[in-house]
């Protein structure tokens, strides 16, 4: 049984409109009013709308993924940091790339593995904008040691692909690490062009691969390693791949 009680009201409809009376000099207009209830109300979101987010929600996480899948790189057979970074457009060059991705590649920019997934984005663009430190100077010794290690520097940056170990090898078997020596009884030098300096370069060659910024003496420790790993580099891809005579 209900119930009942004095000052209980009788419920009203939400959608209950009321009467307020206006005065307006001697007339009075009835005006309809919507009740707070309806003013309060939060319709539900039609379905359309809601399957629209969603769509509009799932294209948007596809294009965040295509982009970051962009942004990687796998390095194949033939790369070079500096050839990935131009086709790539990578800001900050080669440099950039190597820096955002030295925990990969190691410590020797200019060997890097097929296979290697390289950061071309968000990572490399992080390295480019770092506040540009005046670089030092690079010291490299008098020896063979800093021969290997200032011609690599220099291949770094013209995409030279090459190795430490590689070039050691073959100089230790072309010339003993003598900078001066001379091949004067092979059929180059019998036809007036020997082999000379570390990696035993006649001269013609050494002209048609010679690097720039480098010396244009073919008996010049530096521009010869680097001359000779630009000739390795076009006929056999690396000097890593050679490993007799050249």
């Amino acid at each position: 049984m209900p119930r009942q009680g004095k000052h209980r009201r009788p419920k009203q409809h939400w959608i209950t409109r009321k009467l307020a009376v206006a005065g307006t000099g001697g007339a009075a207009l009835a005006l309809p009013l919507i009740s707070a209830t309806t003013a309060g109300a939060t319709g539900t979101q039609p379905a359309s709308l809601v399957k629209a987010s969603v769509e509009k929600a799932t294209a948007e996480k596809a294009s965040v993924e295509k982009a970051a899948a962009a942004l990687t790189y796998s390095v194949v057979g033939g790369d070079t940091l500096s050839k990935i970074a131009s086709q790539h457009s990578v800001s900050g060059g080669w440099q950039a790339l190597y820096e955002a991705n030295r925990g990969v590649i190691g410590s020797d920019p200019s060997v890097i593995r097929p296979g290697l997934k390289l950061s071309l984005g968000a990572a490399a663009r992080a390295a480019a904008a770092k506040p540009a430190a005046k670089p030092a100077t690079p010291v490299y010794a008098n020896n063979l040691d800093g021969w290997i290690r200032q011609s690599l520097d220099i291949m770094a940056r013209h995409g030279i692909p090459g190795s430490y170990n590689g070039i050691h090898r073959n100089v230790m078997r072309e010339s003993s690490g003598n900078p001066l020596a001379i091949n004067n009884w092979d059929i180059n030098a019998q036809n007036g062009i020997p082999s000379k300096g570390l990696l035993q370069v006649i001269d013609p060659t050494f002209r048609a691969y010679h690097v720039p910024g480098t010396s244009l003496d073919s008996y010049d420790p530096v521009a010869n390693i680097t001359a000779a790993c630009n000739y390795a580099a076009a006929r056999y891809g690396s000097i890593d791949n050679v490993n007799g005579a050249y």
